[in-house]
């Protein structure tokens, strides 16, 4: 069943929800707060590990009501339906969404009417075997010598979705060291390669195509230097890959049983679900691998079925809009109160805006609303001395998801306590906000004489009302990062359905493909054809 393609603005909720975001302008958090006694079980949510707190954010219970109405506009329960049962939703592309299935255990999905099961399995299995092989040293390299370090080489889903959670379970982590390679730029690859010994690394190339240009010049860089090292025979032995196209994995002298499948039903910015999570698994082991899996399938779970007004990423995804086309936020940060998420920001600017950075509708009309949102952040408490100044005293309206765990991973209970004094004072910080009248009894409260501080008091001020959620979650588990993954996933995907477009192509990314291929060519040929002046004077400057 294909999307609907119903217009937002069309709701007669959209009116009403811009009405009532013009009375909200008037309002404040504080003025809220003390007109409801319950307004924080109201707007909270918890579910297994997590307790999401939505009550700072400049929303009331009316206008939820009215972007429930929207998304039920929007037809979304039947949108969810399609989403899980493999129907052909990337329309543009002819596939179906389906990274759920790989997590699931088991699934009804059919795809052009085949089940998808079997084959999820086999290639669990498939990775289960190499992962258990390499980190038990039953598999070793071309002189009989265990592996000790793994290059994973790729580049956007491929590369920063492992890169992510490798990172973020670095406590889980074994004793093999995970590399990533991914930018074209000579300087990366050189750099993940000093100090690496062939004799004891394996190389994971993960390209659906195995045509990205990023990911084949990379590559076949590495591929260069280990034969220089060692030897084209050898490449067997040191080399997997992540493709669909056995002719140019052959070619390049990978074997068979080392390529590992992608279904095109998987996207590239979704997939560390799949194979592209070879390295997760390699990194902390297969069993933390399924369990990650489990936490992502029991999120799904809750997705698919809970009730809007109790549906963690329904709510996250209504918020979001809520920000963007009625309050007219421009940007939301996501903070993580943990180092070990200092990726997450960056993982989550993929997944959103590639997926929902979008001007056509899924009726090929261009849309006459905003669409999508720019995703930033750091872990605190760095962020806190980098960029809360402009949150807390800017000009700009930005949502901020705050993220924090209650349980340390290493038990040092002191600087946990710091870490969590800031998380939740930061959110109290940017709803209060400080007034005049505070900063003038701080400063008589110290005795200091308020005519030498006159000018400074102002400078003092804290406007407030500045909205956050916050997610309080357990530990850091990967059944707890699987599941919080999962939640964002949703999060986007209900966002697309809502604003009636495609989220699951990236049109935008291919142009830029296509000509840096064709100024390459150029180059090649010695042949140049005619560009702007700006970029005709620009390649002059490079070239002469």
């Amino acid at each position: 069943m294909p999307l609907p393609q119903n217009n937002p603005e069309q709701s007669p909720s959209w009116a009403r929800l811009k009405t009532l975001a013009n009375t909200l302008n008037s309002t404040t958090l504080i003025e809220l707060f003390k007109n409801d006694a319950k307004r924080t079980s109201n707007m909270s949510i918890e579910w297994k590990d997590f307790y999401v707190d939505f009550s700072k954010n400049l929303i009331t219970e009316e206008a939820w009501n009215a972007l429930y109405e929207l998304a039920a506009y929007a037809d979304l329960d039947a949108a969810i339906n399609a989403y899980f049962n493999g129907d052909l939703i990337n329309e543009t592309e002819g596939r179906a969404v389906l990274h759920t299935a790989l997590r699931a255990a088991h699934s009804d999905a059919k795809v052009n009417g085949e089940e998808v099961n079997e084959e999820v399995a086999d290639v669990k299995r498939r990775i289960q075997a190499l992962s258990d092989a390499v980190i038990s040293g039953a598999k070793k390299g071309y002189t009989n010598k265990p592996f000790t370090d793994i290059v994973n080489i790729g580049i956007g889903g491929s590369d920063l979705g492992p890169v992510m959670v490798t990172e973020a379970l670095a406590h889980y982590k074994n004793h093999l060291k995970v590399h990533f390679m991914s930018n074209v730029d000579p300087d990366h690859s050189v750099e993940v390669l000093k100090g690496l010994n062939p004799e004891t690394t394996l190389f994971l190339v993960v390209s659906k195509s195995f045509g990205t240009q990023e990911t084949l010049m990379n590559a076949q860089t590495v591929r260069r230097w280990f034969v220089e090292k060692a030897s084209e025979e050898a490449i067997a032995a040191h080399f997997a890959a992540v493709s669909t196209n056995l002719t140019q994995t052959s070619s390049f002298g990978i074997s068979n049983d080392m390529v590992f499948p992608m279904a095109d039903w998987v996207g590239g910015r979704f997939s560390l679900w799949s194979a592209v999570g070879l390295s997760i698994a390699l990194s902390v082991g297969y069993e933390h691998f399924e369990a990650l899996l489990a936490g992502a399938a029991a999120m799904d779970q809750h997705f698919a079925e809970a009730p809007a007004a109790e549906n963690l990423p329904v709510k996250m995804a209504l918020l979001g809009i809520w920000y963007t086309n009625f309050m007219q936020a421009e940007t939301e940060a996501v903070i993580p109160y943990t180092q070990y998420l200092h990726r997450f920001s960056a993982y989550l600017q993929q997944a959103s805006m590639e997926s929902n950075g979008k001007s056509t509708s899924r009726s090929g009309k261009v849309v006459s609303y905003q669409t999508g949102s720019i995703v930033w952040g750091e872990p605190g408490t760095n962020s806190q001395h980098a960029f809360f100044q402009l949150i807390h005293q800017g000009t700009k309206l930005i949502p901020c998801d705050f993220i924090g765990f209650r349980t340390s991973l290493n038990k040092n209970q002191p600087h946990q306590d710091a870490l969590m004094a800031n998380f939740f004072a930061q959110t109290e910080a940017l709803m209060k906000g400080k007034t005049i009248e505070e900063v003038t009894a701080e400063f008589v409260e110290k005795g200091v004489e308020l005519k030498s501080v006159q000018y400074i008091i102002p400078h003092k001020v804290f406007a407030g009302n500045k909205p956050t959620t916050t997610f309080l979650i357990e530990s850091l588990t990967p059944y707890n990062l699987g599941a919080l993954i999962s939640a964002y996933e949703h999060k986007i995907f209900v966002q697309g359905v809502v604003w009636n477009v495609f989220s699951y192509d990236q049109w935008g990314v291919e142009l830029g493909k296509q000509l840096a291929n064709r100024i390459l060519a150029e180059w090649q040929n010695g042949t140049f054809a005619e560009h702007d002046q700006s970029t005709q004077a620009l390649l002059k400057r490079y070239k002469n």
